[in-house]
């Protein structure tokens, strides 16, 4: 079932909540990323303010092939909201099992699962049975707890057992939330170790990063979150580099026509205010290591206006 995403090793934006929204993954789908991932959506929401909580499931065609990220801690809600997004048609479910933050984890969601196998099993059982053979299933999940508690391997075999059809590892520890350096060697692992696919996450930067990842862990898939941040042309560089061993640098005006490009299509779904305020963060990864970088990232974060925001940029980035 799963097959037509793993014919080669596929390149995936990972769910990031506050930054993969439409507007970023179409930025990242045209600059090559292969398979995007709704930002976390609490099975909670889908069940008790739908329509609220919907809007960050919703996506275009144009993004497919696309997955719906659920998260919680109750398997008979997370089935129902798994039930209740069939009609949105995504081309896959995933459950966040990975997620350190400890708004999600006080909560027995996310990451708190790892410490919880039976419960985890549970979800995995009753969100399988729900999407009856329609939709496959992914679980995304780190190495374990803490250092001392690092149960990735167990814990991945369970889920695969359960019914999950794919797995993606982001190989940090729930403590270290998305410090020190992600231990590649857990994905190597995990890999030799089940049936089902696995996708690697952790410290893709660079195209460079990618290839050696593939390498040293035969993994089916490669997963770029953070280091797609302010930098979406990675997806197109990775793919050169995996496949004619060399890439093209990004040129500027490559950086000025994605800003813009990604101003205007936030705008598209958001109104001003909104758009300018959540813009902010977006266009401050952008204009990291640029000369003028943080005189240009407080001009973006004390304006309100599109326009404005516009001529900020195009100030910014003289060709």
């Amino acid at each position: 079932m799963t097959t037509y995403l793993f014919k080669e090793p596929l390149l995936f934006l990972a769910p990031l909540a506050g930054y993969t929204d439409s507007p970023f993954r179409q930025i990242c789908k045209q600059w090559g990323a292969e398979v995007l991932i709704s930002e976390m959506v609490s099975a909670d929401g889908i069940i008790r303010d739908s329509d609220k909580t919907l809007q960050y499931a919703y996506f275009e065609e144009f993004e497919r092939p696309f997955g719906i990220q659920i998260f919680g801690n109750d398997p008979l809600i997370m089935a129902k909201a798994a039930s209740t997004l069939l009609p949105l048609k995504p081309d896959f479910i995933d459950l966040n099992m990975g997620c350190p933050v400890k708004k999600v984890i006080r909560r027995g969601a996310g990451s708190a699962l790892m410490q919880t196998p039976s419960l985890a099993v549970k979800i995995v059982k009753e969100v399988k049975n729900a999407l009856q053979d329609c939709l496959p299933l992914s679980v995304k999940f780190r190495s374990g707890w803490d250092m001392q508690n690092l149960n990735f391997l167990d814990f991945g075999i369970l889920m695969q057992d359960s019914g999950a059809d794919f797995l993606c590892l982001h190989p940090r520890t729930s403590r270290q939330m998305f410090s020190g350096i992600s231990n590649w060697e857990h994905i190597k692992i995990l890999k030799q170790n089940v049936s089902i696919p696995v996708i690697g996450n952790g410290d893709i930067k660079t195209p460079e990063d990618a290839l050696t990842m593939l390498r040293e862990t035969n993994c089916d898939g490669l997963m770029i979150g953070r280091g797609a941040l302010g930098k979406p042309w990675l997806f197109s560089q990775c793919r050169e580099l995996l496949k004619g061993g060399t890439y093209k640098p990004v040129t500027r005006q490559d950086i000025l026509n994605t800003i813009i490009l990604h101003i205007d299509k936030a705008l598209q779904y958001k109104q001003e205010y909104i758009a300018v305020r959540e813009l902010r963060a977006q266009l401050c990864f952008y204009t990291k290591g640029i000369l003028g970088g943080p005189e240009l990232r407080n001009k973006i974060n004390h304006t309100d206006s599109i326009a404005e925001l516009k001529e900020i940029i195009l100030k910014g980035f003289p060709l």
